[in-house]
């Protein structure tokens, strides 16, 4: 009570304001009015922080499955196949930052199965013993192994879904018409496969197009002398643009070397733009929340203008008039933020537990899996998203109190004492 005692009596009495209108009772913890301003300031505070965390879930989310199949970095031999391999990987490794490196080659393809079913996929020629060094698709085998992928076999492992569209499984054979005649312009040639395994990456565009050969097996449908080039991973994925910046200036030769945010930049860019777009039609809330908060403080200027004129006349300033009106809307924009934040906070870090809770009790599923990638709806929640989403309400909040508090400043004691 103390504290209380020694604060200015803008505090204490912008404190009484908040706490109780004219006609509440004492033990009220707020008004009416203040309550709906705090409530729309804190829900817009939590949808805020509750869709950016989805939208940040969702981007990571995609982004971890991606580069479970895809490289962190990939260089390409300008001109032509890289022939000598190994040798750029030693080069490539002299980083301390690159975990491993593996060749391929990837072209596109028609594949067929009885001769009714056609689908268009992504064929790509992997060393199986390779490629664990930079991705996770072996992994992810859910029948038959990547290890039957041998040389001159012309074995072909198959996303699940794309077998499952070619209504092929484990054993069965799958003829492949490439849609290029490799790098030498001839005409399509045909070649029949058997499939030895099945994969599932989690990731709807891989599953769905995404098959793997033995390199030896896709240099030779391409007619090539060695692979397209080399895929690395790196110890932090978050760090690649920044590797493959040096291995430009560390590796020589004529090499092109892209990092994995430069292969999927446009889906990337639509990200972050919906993100920033949601960001500003979810802050439209809390500005709506900052104009009743306006109309609140009117209200209370009006409904205190006796107070006001009684204040004034015992020799407070305009400008401590001003502050108490303003510590009553801060308060308030405060309030509502602080409940926002903790509302949003425990809602995004539970929502892999209410979605589905909600799912289950309505009988909808709100991601498909053929649209959005995954099924789930994911989050992550970022504390720097957090402390600008609270710092903008508490600024709108601020900025809502200016208006009211001017006015109630400009009351005079003599007008407004006239009538009581």
């Amino acid at each position: 009570m103390s504290f209380f005692r020694n604060l200015p009596f803008e505090w204490l009495v912008g404190l009484r304001y908040t706490r109780a209108g004219k006609r509440s009772g004492r033990n009220s913890f707020i008004s009416f009015i203040s309550a709906i301003s705090m409530a729309g300031i804190g829900l817009g505070v939590a949808a805020l922080i509750i869709v950016l965390s989805v939208y940040n879930g969702f981007q990571k989310e995609v982004t971890t499955r991606m580069l479970s199949v895809l490289g962190h970095i990939e260089i390409y031999q300008m001109g032509g196949p890289m022939e000598d391999w190994h040798a750029t990987a030693r080069e490539a490794m002299r980083n301390p930052e690159v975990r491993g490196a593996a060749p391929f080659v990837e072209t596109q393809a028609l594949l067929a199965h009885g001769g009714d079913v056609l689908r268009p996929a992504i064929v790509r020629g992997i060393l199986p013993d390779e490629e664990p060094k930079v991705s996770d698709i072996v992994k992810e085998i859910r029948q038959g192994s990547f290890a039957e992928l041998k040389p001159g076999a012309f074995n072909i492992v198959l996303g699940i879904e794309l077998a499952r569209a070619l209504e092929v499984k484990v054993g069965g054979k799958v003829a492949m018409a490439l849609a290029e005649g490799g790098l030498s312009g001839s005409a399509p040639g045909m070649r029949t496969f058997t499939v030895v395994g099945i994969f599932e990456a989690g990731h709807n565009e891989f599953d769905s197009t995404l098959a793997y050969v033995h390199l030896e097996d896709g240099q030779r449908l391409l007619k090539m002398a060695g692979p397209f080039g080399l895929r690395l991973r790196v110890q932090d994925m978050q760090q690649a643009p920044e590797i493959a910046m040096r291995l430009k200036q560390s590796m020589p030769g004529e090499l092109l070397i892209r990092d994995w945010s430069k292969l999927n930049v446009n889906w990337f860019a639509a990200v972050q733009t919906q993100k920033h777009m949601m960001f500003v039609i979810l802050t439209m809330i809390i500005a709506v929340a900052a104009f009743n908060l306006v109309a609140t403080l009117v209200m209370t200027v009006t409904d205190k203008q006796a107070d006001i004129a009684i204040l004034r006349t015992l020799g407070a300033s305009p400008r401590s008039i001003m502050k108490v009106f303003m510590i009553q809307g801060a308060l308030v924009g405060v309030l509502g933020t602080a409940l926002g934040v903790a509302g949003g906070v425990a809602i995004a870090l539970n929502v892999g537990v209410i979605v589905p809770a909600i799912e289950s009790l309505l009988g909808v599923k709100f991601l498909a899996k053929d649209i959005y990638f995954i099924s789930a709806v994911p989050s992550d929640l970022r504390w720097p998203d957090v402390a600008a989403i609270g710092a903008t309400a508490v600024g709108l909040a601020f900025l809502a109190t200016i208006y009211p508090s001017w006015w109630a400043a400009r009351v005079k004691p003599a007008d407004a004492l006239r009538y009581e």
